[in-house]
């Protein structure tokens, strides 16, 4: 299946019909009057969240989408049918951005949420509409006005409450296999994982969050090298970051290192992002002798300074999983709890997500400038080299 989180479509708006210009013609009423009915509105263009759909895969194939347009009015003082409306199921989790503004013209966050992004077209009136004591055989109409017309942009954001980050190979896909039903791939080579993976973790009846795996980070990601750009996106509507550290890497590099690496990665992607909470979760201990597992642990927390919580798991045979998923679900729960007792809790959580989309937002749009500078730049270039253009890869899992 192809994971695709990105697309661009085209979408149109019906137009609206025409005014009629026609006279009443009856046997006894030789002096019959303006009878020209009005047109039809133009169907408009809407977008709907559906949690059926978990990819914008269907876009890549259809990418032209139209309302139908309103038909045209008749005599006897007869409207045209309207237009009917496009309703167009997106899955939740999507941003729509206006490719020629870079405007951000929705945000699709629940089921059921319809958002217009194309307005119809008017209708056109009559001449009935323009009769008057002094001319009462007006030829006047009005035609139907064009529908809306929008280069769109969908960029999806898987919907997790915690999200896990760190370097390939950290243990991340084992981790979401350990406490969740979810079965990500899972390989002793970088880039295993190519798709974000969503698991929900179930701890009791009515008790569960959802956990996120997005593929792993390299230094230079926040600039797009390795899947950096494309994935770290989908952090920003998490809650709760674990960084997830090897405590013994297979290529022996340092642990410390590599989670500095990867902060600076995130504070450079969205400073916001980097201010949510983020748990240290230092992973593989069962490839470390119980003698020497404190002082491995003890060393990485030292060398990063830190301050938060701190974990000590082993994803692949359980240990401490269930104590480190407990504890993510008690902190969701007293945060969405104070939040709908305290406005201002709430007011704060809601300004923290406008300040990371907006900063996402950026992002798409720094982007977006480098691919038009350098499609310019390649249309004055008689001698262009296939390796200049931006490719955009669909990884297959």
């Amino acid at each position: 299946m192809q994971f695709v989180d990105e697309a661009s479509i085209i979408v149109e708006a019906g137009r609206g019909g025409n005014g009629c210009l026609s006279f009443r013609r009856e046997k006894y009423v030789p002096k019959g009057g303006p009878d020209g009915g009005d047109g039809g509105h133009g169907g408009s263009v809407y977008l709907v969240g559906d949690d059926a759909l978990n990819t914008l895969i269907d876009f890549k194939y259809q990418r032209f989408y139209q309302a139908e347009s309103g038909r045209p009015g008749q005599g006897r003082q007869m409207s045209g049918r309207a237009g009917g409306d496009l309703v167009v199921k997106v899955p939740v989790g999507t941003t729509v951005i206006d490719e020629d503004t870079l405007e951000v013209i929705a945000d699709i966050t629940e089921i059921g949420q319809q958002v217009l992004v194309a307005q119809g077209g008017r209708r056109g009136l009559g001449n009935i509409h323009f009769k008057s004591s002094t001319n009462r055989a007006p030829r006047k109409t009005t035609p139907g006005t064009d529908g809306e017309r929008r280069n769109l942009r969908l960029e999806m954001k898987v919907m997790a409450d915690v999200g896990l980050l760190g370097m390939p190979n950290a243990g991340k896909s084992t981790l979401i296999r350990s406490v969740s039903a979810a079965k990500p791939k899972v390989a002793d080579y970088p880039f295993t994982t190519l798709v974000p993976n969503l698991g929900v973790v179930k701890l009791g009846m009515h008790e569960h969050f959802v956990m996120a795996d997005v593929p792993g980070l390299i230094e230079g990601a926040s600039d797009g090298a390795g899947l950096g750009l494309r994935f770290l996106k989908h952090l920003t509507r998490t809650r709760l970051l674990f960084h997830v550290v090897d405590v013994a890497p297979f290529d022996e590099s340092d642990p410390v290192e590599a989670a500095h690496a990867i902060a600076h990665e995130l504070e450079q992607f969205s400073p916001t992002l980097a201010e949510r909470p983020r748990w240290l979760v230092i992973n593989k201990l069962d490839l470390v002798p119980d003698e020497e597992r404190e002082a491995r642990v003890a060393a990485i927390v030292e060398g990063l300074a830190w301050e938060g919580p701190v974990y000590r798991i082993s994803a692949i045979s359980g240990e401490g999983t269930d104590t480190l998923a407990q504890a993510a679900h008690r902190w969701l729960t007293e945060q969405r709890q104070l939040e709908h007792e305290d406005e201002e809790a709430a007011e704060r959580e809601r300004e923290m997500r406008e300040r990371m989309e907006a900063e996402a937002v950026a992002r798409t749009e720094a982007r977006l400038g480098r691919r038009r500078k350098r499609s310019d730049e390649d249309e004055d270039d008689d001698d262009f080299d296939d390796d200049d253009y931006d490719v955009e890869v669909e990884y297959v899992e």
